[in-house]
């Protein structure tokens, strides 16, 4: 089963996307993406799962009005449409992820899971860059200042496809094409109000010992620094969670090397499924 889906939560209409039968995994996409960020991982949990990716507001396909809104609320609608009430693995990357850590603590019961890939986490350390990659942030910021947006679209495509210290094109053809497509959308949509899951919640870097959901923290060799760090802390102080590195990836491995994330994401969800019935 391979079938589109339209979802209301608040002024939203969130777009989502649906392959195969079975227990829940639900994919939550990053900030420079959508859920066609998941098409390989998709068609490999789909085949002996339902898996579910959507698009978040601001995003591909996905419409929305302007008020204060909750990403986690908008999660558990789309698993209250498309999950029977099943309780549902979730893989997030980066913002995604962070997502997936909020809902975990807050609704431990609702997710059995989680796969985090380089994943945001409210309350995190602020970054710190290398002189190496101070440079192209410069640029970055020249380029959203003068509100040239195929720049800024082409250096976030360099950052976070390719990583902030590898060759610039590193990543090449459909997997690049995909990315500048999908973030285009997303910086040339319009403001739909605030995130209210980061407004007045104890952070989630504090509480990571709480989260009871088995975890795997996955990250790439060609990530930012700090972002490797931050993906050792969380695999540690998550009870159950362990960690693993890609190589010769960085921010978007699902992307840049699709085969061994889903391979990553199909072994985990086979492990901790059963949990779900």
């Amino acid at each position: 089963m391979n079938s589109d889906h339209r979802i209301a939560s608040g002024l939203a209409t969130l777009a989502a996307n649906v392959v195969g039968t079975g227990a829940p995994v639900v994919f939550l996409h990053a900030n420079v993406a959508d859920n066609r960020m998941w098409r390989a991982q998709m068609a490999g949990v789909g085949e002996n799962n339902l898996a579910i990716a959507y698009d978040r507001r601001s995003f591909g396909e996905t419409h929305a009005g302007t008020e204060d809104f909750s990403e986690v609320a908008d999660l558990l609608a789309v698993m209250g449409a498309l999950t029977d009430g099943a309780p549902a693995i979730l893989v997030g990357c980066s913002q995604g992820g962070r997502i997936a850590v909020d809902a975990a603590l807050r609704y431990p019961s609702r997710i059995v899971g989680l796969v985090l890939i380089a994943p945001n986490v409210t309350g995190e350390p602020a970054a710190v860059y290398p002189p190496e990659i101070t440079g192209v942030l410069d640029q970055l910021k020249d380029a959203e200042e003068a509100g040239d947006l195929d720049q800024v679209n082409a250096i976030k495509a360099r950052l976070w496809l390719d990583g902030p210290l590898a060759a610039e094109g590193r990543v090449a053809g459909p997997a690049r094409q995909l990315l500048l497509d999908m973030n285009a959308i997303k910086l040339r949509s319009s403001p739909t109000g605030s995130d209210l899951d980061v407004i007045g919640e104890v952070p989630a870097f504090h509480r990571l010992g709480e989260i009871e959901a088995p975890t795997l923290v996955i990250w790439g060799d060609l990530e930012f620094p700090h972002i490797q760090d931050r993906c050792r802390q969380i695999a540690a102080e998550i009870p159950n969670g362990t960690g693993h590195v890609l190589a010769d990836t960085a921010h978007l491995p699902s992307l840049d090397c699709p085969a061994e994330v889903t391979d990553q994401v199909v072994r985990f969800v086979n492990r901790f499924s059963d949990r779900q019935g």
